[in-house]
């Protein structure tokens, strides 16, 4: 069985945005625009302090530090906060991802679920307009996926244009508006959720043709 990756936007945006785009690896064509500016070629840390916010498929913390201080570094370097500003500013978005409580544990004593909810308050601290979202429900349980989805509605809710990447279906169908499916590279249909799920050609790039 082959499973072809999805990506949704949860908010309107003028152009699509890419996973190239904050990828270590530029694309081989086609550009990525954000804000009337091509960002396709720009290094990461100009992504970030233009408003681009990312997570990463597998978390990548700080391990040595608390959840608290991960989220302190992402608010100075990332979002620009100064001294007892970003302080604040850090607390903020750790209650903001339900990650509060967890603040002074070290990173690498969360679990799988809170590191998740650790690698989203980290893109957040720094402001973004836009956040991609690279696989945050694999590997959870359902009732973990649940919690997860919460917080990105609220983030929705919240004025954030979300591009999401999922494999996790189920859970995309739940906050989405609109749905493009790749499969080995190539956008096979895009748009309304529903439609998109029962195109012919992303049914049989999910459970192939009848023999």
């Amino acid at each position: 069985m082959r499973h072809p990756a999805s990506s949704a936007r949860t908010a309107p945006e003028r152009r699509p945005c890419s996973t190239s785009s904050p990828g270590p690896s530029p694309p081989s064509e086609g550009s990525v625009t954000f804000r009337g500016q091509d960002v396709t070629r720009w290094k990461a840390d100009r992504r970030c302090r233009s408003r681009i916010g990312r997570s990463h498929q597998v978390p990548r913390p700080f391990t040595g530090m608390t959840a608290y201080e991960n989220v302190l570094v992402a608010s100075v370097q990332g979002g620009s906060h100064r001294r007892g500003a970003a302080q604040q500013h850090a607390l903020g978005v750790l209650e903001r991802c339900g990650m509060l409580g967890q603040a002074n544990r070290p990173a690498a004593a969360l679990t799988l679920l809170e590191r998740k909810r650790l690698e989203m308050a980290r893109a957040l601290a720094t402001d973004p307009q836009v956040l991609l979202l690279d696989e945050i429900a694999g590997g959870l349980t359902d009732a973990e996926t649940d919690e997860l989805i919460a917080t990105v509605r609220q983030l929705r809710a919240d004025g954030i244009a979300i591009v999401w990447i999922e494999h996790v279906i189920h859970a995309l169908l739940r906050v989405i508006d609109r749905l493009v499916c790749l499969a080995q590279g190539r956008v096979l249909a895009e748009g309304e959720p529903d439609a998109v799920m029962s195109d012919p050609r992303v049914v049989e790039a999910y459970l192939g043709s009848a023999a």
